[in-house]
């Protein structure tokens, strides 16, 4: 299985320019022979906490089904972010398109301090069933909880999705992180950062891959829009740009 972190720059806010741009990414992921593709946190309309109320959609939003038939098309797990219309307020989603399947719609459970004027947590763990492989959900702040990644491998993960936007010391963080969780639960890690402006910070790319004995297989830089991408059979690893 092949799996595609996409590190973008997302436009504050507007869903019509990020759908566009994820439809050239997840093309060119296609032509790179991906199975699992993942988008930074909140990937549809930026990073963006006091826009998030009036941005919130419902997963079922129509201008959404266009990752279904990409899905379908390329037989691919594409997994993008977007605030969703919760029963306790907006939440922090990965919305998941899998061929053939109803999408699925996992919301960020552990919420950092900044994010609780903003955000309501989710409710629900999750897992995914692709390509013979399992794979948990996680976006961001909780990906750094142990216990997070604790009930993903509790679950039978093999491989943890970290959808993020961190700043440069997010980033580090995540670094000295990712490869511990990854050994001691014999899970790769994906993580997918974004590059930019967002909130009040400077998200700082660095998008990586970890195998599951939490050797560091490639890492992007800090500010450039690439795909990082590593396939689980071959264990060969790259960092592409985009088109």
């Amino acid at each position: 299985m092949k799996l595609i972190a996409a590190q973008i720059l997302s436009v504050p806010g507007d869903y019509e320019a990020n759908i566009a741009k994820h439809m050239e990414v997840i093309h060119q992921t296609a032509g790179h022979g991906a199975h699992v593709v993942v988008f930074p946190e909140l990937s549809l309309t930026g990073y963006e906490p006091k826009l998030a109320e009036a941005l919130a959609v419902y997963p079922s939003d129509s201008r959404l089904d266009v990752f279904q038939r990409l899905s379908d098309q390329y037989g691919m797990l594409i997994a993008v972010g977007a605030p969703t219309k919760g029963l306790e307020g907006t939440e922090i989603s990965m919305i998941s398109f899998q061929p053939g399947l109803a999408r699925t719609c996992y919301s960020k459970q552990h919420l950092h301090t900044d994010e609780l004027p903003y955000f309501a947590p989710g409710a629900q763990p999750l897992v995914l069933n692709h390509a013979g492989s399992i794979l948990a959900p996680a976006i961001c702040y909780e990906s750094l909880q142990p216990i997070h990644a604790e009930e993903a491998a509790q679950s039978g993960a093999q491989v943890y999705l970290a959808s993020v936007a961190k700043s440069e010391r997010g980033v580090a963080l995540a670094n000295s992180h990712y490869p511990m969780i990854a050994k001691r639960h014999s899970m790769a890690v994906v993580m997918a950062n974004c590059v930019g402006a967002a909130d009040d910070f400077v998200a700082a790319g660095g998008s990586s891959i970890w195998n599951s004995r939490g050797e560091i297989l490639c890492s992007a830089g800090v500010d450039q829009e690439v795909l990082i991408a590593y396939d689980m059979q071959t264990g060969e690893a790259g960092v592409f740009g985009l088109v």
